[in-house]
């Protein structure tokens, strides 16, 4: 018995989706069952879809998020980095 193909959805349908799921005329169950989803993928796409729903209205919170991620992610990498290249020039000698 063969492993079931993953469905990768694009943003657009995970909109549409999430959209019909809060209108409430259908269930997590239908939906889960027509789509091929777990009804816990549709809860986590609802979550982050109401989660994320501000910043249609301000675009710049995104960009600013991003900024702090990122800061964060090199704060994070800077010792590792600096590691690595010094790693890399030693055995280059």
């Amino acid at each position: 018995m063969g492993r079931k193909k993953i469905r990768h959805f694009s943003s657009e349908e995970k909109t549409k989706i999430v959209l019909a799921l809060l209108q409430e005329d259908v269930t997590i169950a239908q939906l889960s069952s027509k789509y091929g989803v777990t009804s816990k993928t549709l809860q986590n796409w609802k979550r982050q879809f109401l989660e994320n729903a501000s910043t249609t209205f301000d675009p710049s919170k995104v960009v600013s998020v991003y900024k702090e991620e990122i800061s964060a992610l090199k704060d994070q990498n800077h010792g590792k980095n600096f590691h690595f290249v010094c790693r890399n020039e030693h055995q280059k000698n």
